[in-house]
């Protein structure tokens, strides 16, 4: 089945839908709303298909297809996926329904028309799909870019008070980092022979002269710093976040801000091998300064949606350590967070969302005591937040202990200051749970009538696919690990590492 066209067909699927719901009169709120579900569905359910056509022990890029676009420059409508990237997709596959049906409610008609909304959720996910399917340099940039307008309009059309400034602020930190990977992809092109193809330019990628290369490096390591994002290109994502329909806000930080570290591991380390080594130290101080400023700033939020955003900062300075200290469980480690990252932190933005929807107020000080009344969609939001700060039986935990593993082997020190980052998430997710579900009820909250209204059937079946997954994939990752551990292991022969080698204890003695 690898000779069937799962990529472009996956590519293309939500762009019809897109088309298909913006179509819908806007009177028909609720046919659009089904169209869009159903069609999400569909690519559910093809993904599945090709996550199991995947061939574990295979070539390293699988579902390769290559068609003509702009000849005179050797650029091509050209997919592949390899393990890296076939775990994504399925990560986008999995979120994309469930955020649809999370939504559901999240448009007033009065307002806003539903069916734009919908259409420019499927615009969306067309877009994820095309930036980690591509390979072609030129078409991953053209993906990278167009991925702005639908969600530049989701959040400054139907996000909070904020929405306009965090949108606009949004697009221009994107849009300038997208510059930063033009030039390099023009320099890339120049150097590499006059192509586009990812497979040629990694063939080449030892011909090309040493500054020249660190220049390259780092034009598409600020574009995707940016996109991830690392401290100090951090700030733009609390303003989204926060301003985002919750639905909105947990595909932005559960999937489209994995397009930086993907980014990383697929053109940054294979194109740029000497380049990427030299800085490596540098990337690991972001990433270590990330992980702690982050934490401590989420520790005074009284906004929970802005809180979440901070939290998923932290997150990504864990991984970003994993992939720069170039070792295959750190690597791994690293991929394995980004899909759980996106489980659980997709579960805490969509239950928070739940919890504003009913409250009407993003401020922790507007709940406290919530527990009493809603205390099912409370234990929801626990188990949520516990996911969050990697408690041992959920997902995240087997990520970050990886992560952990891998650079303590190479690097003692940066593991050890990111160890307290943990210490600092269970401060601040905690802190937060108390607030808002624990202690004296909040007087105010009895006279809100969707506060005495629990968890629905509804709710009940968008988040319980993703507490499955979490506690799944917590006690059993190797569906995971099996498909990525082969790709993170061809990504460190082209960097030129290898695994340290281990020290047994009768070695030590001896010494």
């Amino acid at each position: 089945m690898n000779d069937f066209p799962f990529l472009s067909i996956l590519t293309l699927l939500p762009l019809v839908g897109a088309v298909v719901v913006a179509c819908i009169p806007r009177a028909r709120a609720d046919l659009a709303k089904m169209v869009a579900l159903a069609w999400s569905l569909v690519v559910l359910v093809l993904s599945v298909v090709m996550w199991i056509a995947f061939q574990t022990g295979g070539d390293r890029f699988q579902f390769r297809e290559s068609y003509a676009w702009i000849p005179s420059w050797d650029a091509r409508f050209t997919f592949a996926a390899d393990g890296i990237a076939l775990v994504m997709l399925m990560l986008i596959a999995v979120l994309f329904p469930i955020v649809i049906l999370a939504s559901w409610r999240d448009v007033d008609q009065s307002k806003r028309s539903v069916p734009t909304y919908f259409a420019l959720l499927l615009a969306f996910e067309f877009t994820m799909i095309g930036v980690f399917a591509a390979a072609d340099i030129f078409l991953f940039y053209v993906f990278f870019e167009i991925m702005l307008i639908p969600m530049y309009f989701i959040i400054g059309s139907f996000g909070g008070p904020r929405r306009q400034y965090a949108a606009v602020k949004f697009f221009l930190y994107s849009l300038v980092g997208g510059l930063f990977m033009l030039a390099a992809v023009i320099g890339l092109w120049v150097v590499g022979g006059h192509t586009f193809d990812f497979n040629n330019l990694a063939a080449a990628a030892g011909s090309i002269d040493q500054d020249t290369a660190r220049w390259l490096f780092l034009g598409f390591f600020v574009a995707f710093a940016i996109k991830a994002p690392f401290f100090p290109f951090h700030t733009w994502l609390p303003d989204a976040g926060g301003a985002a329909p919750a639905g909105a806000a947990a595909l932005l930080v559960g999937v489209m801000d994995k397009v930086g570290t993907f980014g990383i591991l697929r053109y940054c380390l294979p194109l740029f091998p000497e380049a990427s080594r030299w800085f490596a130290p540098a990337a690991l101080v972001l990433a270590v300064i990330g992980i702690i400023y982050a934490a401590l700033l989420a520790v005074g939020q009284n906004d929970l949606k802005r809180l979440v955003s901070y939290t998923s900062i932290a997150h990504f300075g864990f991984i970003g350590i994993g992939i720069f200290a170039f070792t295959t469980q750190g690597g791994t480690g690293s991929v394995l967070y980004m899909v759980n990252h996106g489980l659980a932190t997709g579960l805490l933005f969509i239950v928070v969302g739940m919890f504003v929807a009913r409250r009407g107020s993003n401020l922790v000080s507007d709940f406290g005591g919530a527990g009493k009344m809603v205390p099912v969609l409370a234990g929801v939001l626990f188990f949520a937040g516990l996911a969050s700060l990697a408690l041992p039986g959920t997902a995240p935990f087997i990520s970050e202990f990886l992560v952990l593993i891998g650079t303590f082997t190479v690097h003692k020190t940066y593991a050890v200051i990111a160890t307290a980052g943990i210490i600092l998430a269970a401060a601040y997710v905690l802190w937060m749970i108390q607030r808002t579900t624990q202690g004296t009820l909040n007087p105010t909250l009895p006279t809100v009538p969707a506060m005495r209204r629990d968890i629905t059937l509804r709710e009940k079946v968008v988040v319980a696919p993703l507490i499955l997954l979490i506690i799944l994939l917590g006690f059993y990752p190797k569906p995971l690990t099996d498909v990525i551990n082969p790709a993170v292991q061809a990504t460190m022969q082209d960097v030129g590492v290898q695994d340290p080698t281990p020290v047994v204890a009768n070695e030590r003695v001896a010494r």
